[in-house]
């Protein structure tokens, strides 16, 4: 089987480059554009011999949709997504210029290096690299670039599922980001965590009521103290612990790794011997409520009749029912509670086909690394389509230098991804779609 030629090698450093100066900050107050990001992804498709279709719910909001024919039409077909949008960036804290894309010492930097614009590159460098050697994959292949998926996915994701799930025929599984990276646990291991599930979302919004008065009169109806009690009974409250099937494999494949014990009847105990590998698996443990954002009063001496907050909420598969009843009591009776935006929890199967080719491909480009199963603590687009019936992994390849802490640059500051870390991508991506 004839390997990817070099020519995507360097494209997908210049690509990724490109696509962080196209600024898509995404600030969840809609004036986000991904439309010029969307152009450039659909030329360099077009490019291939592809026929993308680029879709808006709202203007400038804008999805790119392509289909990739496989040999085999019996074949259940493979999404294959990535989304165009950031998160913000203030330039002053940072090292170079967040939009600047710049390749300084064999690294790439800027917004999107890491979440998520270099799978983008390396998806369109894999496919002009095809077009070039004329290789088909077995399966169908539909290929998306979203919009909105660091806000609601209201304007990419959910409204491609609801709005154009003809564009998805045949899909069974997906893949996307966050996973296949190399998590180095200080001992001389490489862990390359292939992600099964993802924790539901529950961000959520707290409304307290009270008497609206003087600030210096008794006031035992004090919306901001009602508020502050529920907030602080959320952000103590010790969940307990719930392990889903892919949290299972988890721990018992890091076990044997470490040559431990798998206790699952004491999972607490076993987090204790996993060592810095336990960043993989702790936060997947158990539901959890981050208290984030408060909102009252408008004036020193005026106790306001109205206090609100918003909860970062998680919950594992199967527990959104007791996330629930847990916040009804926390909140008591003086504070009211709605999801402000709500997704569901995933799960994946590790004993899958598509598991096992995954992980096949990263050991061949990495035989010294071991491959994990995770759950993510986050979500991704794989919620929405989830509604299709599509089954989700994350599986964003990508060989890291020891040091490089890849998981603190979500969203954090001097995001960067090395070009070595990205040919690794485009090798191990390349390999996987051909045989999956």
């Amino acid at each position: 089987m004839a390997d990817i030629d070099e020519r995507a090698l360097d494209e997908v450093v210049t690509f990724t480059s490109d696509l962080i100066r196209i600024d898509t900050t995404n600030r969840g107050g809609g004036d986000c554009q991904e439309r010029p990001a969307a152009e450039y992804v659909a030329e360099r498709l077009a490019g291939a011999g592809l026929e993308p279709t680029l879709l808006e719910r709202s203007k400038g909001r804008t999805n790119v949709v392509a289909r990739i024919e496989g040999t085999d039409p019996s074949a259940d077909a493979l999404l294959v997504h990535g989304h165009l949008d950031v998160v913000p960036a203030q330039a002053e804290d940072w090292s170079v210029h967040p939009f600047s894309g710049e390749i300084r010492d064999g690294v790439v930097w800027g917004r999107g290096a890491v979440d998520m614009k270099n799978m983008d590159a390396m998806i369109l460098a894999v496919v002009r690299a095809w077009a070039r050697q004329g290789v088909r994959p077995r399966r169908d292949l539909v290929i998306a670039f979203t919009a909105d998926e660091e806000a609601s996915a209201e304007d990419g994701s959910g409204f491609l599922a609801d709005e154009h799930a003809g564009l998805f025929e045949g899909c069974t599984e997906g893949i996307s980001e966050s996973g296949a990276f190399t998590f180095h646990d200080g001992s001389g291991r490489e862990i390359y965590p292939i992600a099964a599930g993802e924790r539901g979302t529950g961000w959520l919004k707290l409304t307290a009521r009270g008497r609206a008065g003087h600030g210096s009169k008794v006031n035992h109806e004090n919306a901001v103290t009602r508020l502050a009690a529920a907030i602080t009974r959320i952000g103590e409250h010790e969940w307990p612990l719930r392990l889903t099937p892919t949290v299972r494999a988890a721990l018992t494949e890091l076990a044997a790794l470490y040559g431990i014990d798998p206790d699952l009847d004491d999972v607490d105990g076993l987090l204790t011997k996993l060592g810095p590998a336990v960043k993989l698996v702790e936060a997947t443990v158990r539901n959890s409520a981050n208290p984030t954002m408060l909102n009252a009063g408008y004036k020193v001496n005026v106790i306001p009749g109205e206090a609100v907050a918003y909860v970062d909420g998680r919950y594992l598969p199967g527990g959104e029912d007791e996330f629930r009843t847990t916040l009804d009591r926390l909140t008591g009776p003086d504070v009211d509670w709605e999801f402000h935006h709500r997704e569901v929890a995933l799960q994946a199967p590790v004993d899958s086909l598509t598991y096992a080719q995954m992980r096949a491909a990263v050991e061949e480009f990495a035989p010294e690394g071991h491959v994990v199963p995770y759950c993510m603590s986050g979500g991704t687009d794989a919620k929405q389509f989830s509604r299709l019936g599509i089954t989700g992994y994350g599986f964003a390849p990508l060989k890291l230098p020891e040091g490089f802490d890849y998981q603190a640059l979500f969203h954090g500051v001097d995001e960067r991804v090395p070009v070595e870390a990205l040919h690794f991508g485009v090798h191990v991506l390349d390999r996987f779609l051909r045989n999956a």
